[in-house]
């Protein structure tokens, strides 16, 4: 009754916010299904057609239902969490796949618990440890250094969703994205400008994913019958000051070349640090290109051209596959393949001799 003495009306949320009156039996009768049906659309285990998931939406819409994640999770057995390892939560590169896991969980009444294994294969399993005693329905790792077999084993006791590797086991899917093909894309693209002499900055080898597109250099040098000089290859580690130093031993060891791939972005943006120190310009001295497409890769100077990795994507992919696993369902993913995203950091080269005019000027020598 109101202040007037006027009923309410039953089984709908008021202005006064007596949503908390609306139940799950409720929602499944004006849907037109059982309360079993309801809980598992809820969960994410439901089997349904897309008629019965629209009633339930509609309802739940209509009556203004908040479903109770404790009681559910208690009600299925689960928490209704799932557990994600990354290697560095502040990383601007794996945000994107947190965000799309986030994203794809909350829709799905789960929450993630994100930890970070920095790249160590101990610290990793220590996160997968930490996670288990969270009692966590399910675990995502994100690339990593965890074994196959490690990953397997923990598949043996909740499911596991995994990227950046190839791998099928009983509840555990794994997935990668094409880095090779990413990398010839973005070589031939330098080969096709004209360039010959082409610099290549590498991950950490140590990566399956910095291996894979140091291969897709060599592969698309070797297939346009171009040698692959050691001397152009230089060793980074995916972060800006590995690239920023890559280009300053290159430079210093006057090493001719027109054009530099980074394996990543952030190598990309040392990179054009260190040439713009150097009083080289991009495009006009030397051709950059990257390697991820951060959302910072268009808004550079000049904008980056590099191979879209669409790593908010993937992490969409990773939790849908999470999800087809908790209802039971083998996981489908359609992975987005590699493409090159061309923008103002490469242009044709138009100097015989790769930074001919630029070298004289970029390294001085002191005199005798």
């Amino acid at each position: 009754m109101d202040k007037a003495g006027r009923r309410q009306p039953r089984g709908r949320a008021s202005a006064a916010g007596a949503a908390g009156a609306v139940t799950l039996e409720m929602v499944a009768a004006a849907a037109g299904v059982s309360p079993s049906t309801v809980s598992r659309i809820l969960n994410g285990t439901a089997v349904v057609s897309a008629d019965k998931r629209a009633a339930v939406d509609a309802a739940i819409a209509r009556l203004g239902f908040s479903p109770n994640p404790i009681a559910r999770g208690l009600a299925g057995g689960r928490t209704m969490s799932i557990g994600v390892v990354t290697q560095a939560i502040d990383s601007p590169f794996y945000g994107g796949a947190l965000r799309g896991i986030e994203i794809a969980l909350d829709a799905a009444g789960y929450s993630p618990l994100f930890v970070s294994g920095h790249w160590h294969a101990r610290h990793e399993a220590g996160c997968i440890q930490t996670l288990r005693s969270r009692h966590v329905d399910g675990i995502i790792v994100l690339t990593g250094r965890l074994s196959d077999a490690a990953l397997a084993e923990t598949a043996r006791a909740l499911p596991v969703v995994a990227t950046g590797r190839r791998l099928e086991r009983p509840g555990l899917f794994a997935f990668d994205f094409d880095n090779l093909g990413g990398a010839l894309l973005a070589t031939q693209h330098l080969i096709g400008l004209g360039h010959r002499d082409i610099a290549y900055i590498s991950g950490d080898l140590r990566h399956p994913d910095a291996e894979q597109r140091l291969r897709g250099y060599r592969g698309a040098l070797e297939s346009a019958g171009l040698p692959v000089d050691p001397a152009r290859v230089l060793q980074g580690d995916f972060t800006e000051a590995s690239g920023l130093q890559a280009v300053e031993r290159l430079i210093g060891d006057r090493t001719p070349f027109s054009a530099i791939f980074a394996a990543n972005d952030q190598m990309a943006f040392g990179a054009a640090l260190a040439l713009h120190r150097h009083r080289l310009r991009v495009p006009d001295d030397v051709s950059l290109v990257g390697f991820d497409d951060l959302a910072s890769a268009q808004y550079a100077i000049p904008p980056l051209t590099t191979v879209h990795h669409p790593i908010h994507e993937l992490g969409l992919l990773a939790a849908s596959a999470m999800l087809q696993l908790l209802a039971g369902e083998p996981p489908r993913v359609d992975q987005p393949a590699p493409r090159l995203v061309i923008r103002e950091s490469t242009r044709a080269r138009s100097e015989p001799a790769a930074l001919a005019r630029g070298q004289r000027h970029a390294v001085r020598r002191p005199a005798r």
